[in-house]
């Protein structure tokens, strides 16, 4: 008698995933995080581990499935807003920042948010009174590409 071969697991919206990823500038081709070469990642979907458009990729594809996306910003990280290019004074940036910090144009910082919850920004421009602060996502305004392999869904 022949014996029935179980279908594969599908990501679903809680799913447990092991999977390799990488996701990458669809521009250049450089890799902003690649685990194929390296350990698989292990996520939670829903939990916030994984960015939400890069969720929505992987809704159901079954296991041992390998799939490419390409996203246009609008569907990945959103285009870039000037408005979240902010000018701040120095005492308010030190007032909400790490005390202590020494801060270099390209370091991403952490802030004290408007709701008591912290906000993440990329400072652009520091002199004694200003620092300019980019609170768009890093990679808003990118075209990127999702590679992965779906190792194990439960």
């Amino acid at each position: 008698m022949e014996s029935a071969r179980a279908k594969p697991s599908r990501v679903g919206l809680d799913s447990h995933l092991t999977l390799h990823y990488r996701l990458s500038l669809a521009d250049s081709g450089e890799a902003v995080i690649n685990t194929f070469g390296a350990r698989p990642a292990t996520v939670q979907l829903g939990t916030g581990q994984l960015a939400e458009p890069l969720e929505r990729c992987l809704l159901g594809l079954d296991e041992g499935v390998e799939r490419s996306f390409d996203l246009e910003p609008e569907a990945a990280f959103g285009p870039r807003n000037p408005e979240l290019v902010q000018k701040l004074s120095r005492s308010v940036l030190e007032a909400n920042g790490e005390p202590g910090t020494e801060y270099r144009p390209g370091d991403l910082i952490e802030l004290n948010g408007p709701n008591g919850g912290r906000v993440a920004a990329v400072l652009k421009a520091i002199d004694a009174r200003h620092a300019l602060l980019d609170f768009n996502h890093p990679l808003a305004g990118r075209r990127v590409r999702l590679d992965v392999r779906i190792i194990g869904v439960l």
